[in-house]
């Protein structure tokens, strides 16, 4: 890639607006499908929602932080802009593929990239029974939900809960409890990519749960089962300097 061929994409901010401006006041575009690199303004969650709705046209993606959170981002910077995607270092991410069993009998499906989440609907307690390929490990776990998190998500919600930061590229998920009552002593596991996790909602009516791929909710789920993709992917793009894999290995001696 000499000279790569852009498509801007901007979050609603006005920060990140103004910014896409500027940036097309400098730099020559093109449309999306023309584009050999999606340069995405704005934060995290403006990403995740880049990479949904694009992932069909198979292409990287560049962010520049112009939000609060700018974990997926570069820094932004008007200036070099072309020989930044030039020098840009890839890394891939498999998303999770999320298929929801509502109370009707129908499913819905959906990706994730950071983290598949199951939580409560009101103030009663989830009860869910966990199984991984076809085992059942837990009959019972009575909690406010759980989720399963990639490597490029360990950092995001499923630390909030106390889950662990995996490095990247480790080829695991992590399974993390939020706010368990029982079993009191889990906290979670550490399970190999290909592992197939089914999430079973005990007494649905009475305790209802709703499950959460990003940011793609299905409300009165009765089981969910939870998977790693192996046929998508999508390349982020990151300045040698300041490269995803680094970012997650420095937040775990973060204090």
């Amino acid at each position: 890639m000499t000279q790569p061929r852009i498509a801007f994409v901007a979050s609603r901010a006005e920060e990140a607006q103004s910014a896409l401006a500027q940036v097309r006041a400098q730099y020559a575009e093109v449309p999306l499908e023309q584009a050999d690199v999606i340069v995405a303004l704005g934060g995290d969650g403006f990403m995740l929602r880049t990479l949904h709705r694009h992932l069909a046209l198979e292409k990287p993606v560049y962010g520049m932080k112009l939000g609060t959170v700018g974990f997926l981002m570069n820094q932004f910077r008007l200036d070099g802009l072309a020989e930044r995607i030039v020098r840009a270092q890839p890394t891939a991410l498999k998303p999770l593929v999320m298929e929801a069993v509502g109370e009707s009998g129908g499913t819905a499906t959906s990706l994730a990239f950071n983290e598949v989440s199951l939580l409560r609907q009101t103030k009663q307690a989830a009860h869910i029974r966990v199984s991984l390929n076809g085992a059942v490990k837990i009959d019972e776990l009575m909690c406010d939900g759980v989720l399963v998190s990639t490597t490029a998500g360990s950092t995001a919600y499923n630390l909030s809960a106390h889950g662990p930061i995996l490095p990247l590229g480790a080829d695991v998920l992590a399974l993390t409890p939020i706010s368990p009552f029982r079993p009191r002593r889990w906290r979670g596991a550490i399970l190999r990519a290909a592992t197939r996790v089914k999430l079973e909602v005990l007494d649905p009516y009475k305790r209802p749960v709703s499950a959460t791929a990003d940011s793609n909710e299905v409300r009165d789920v009765i089981e969910v089962t939870v998977y790693e993709s192996r046929d998508r992917t999508v390349d982020l793009l990151f300045d040698p300097e300041h490269n995803l894999e680094d970012r997650i290995l420095n937040e775990q001696f973060a204090y």
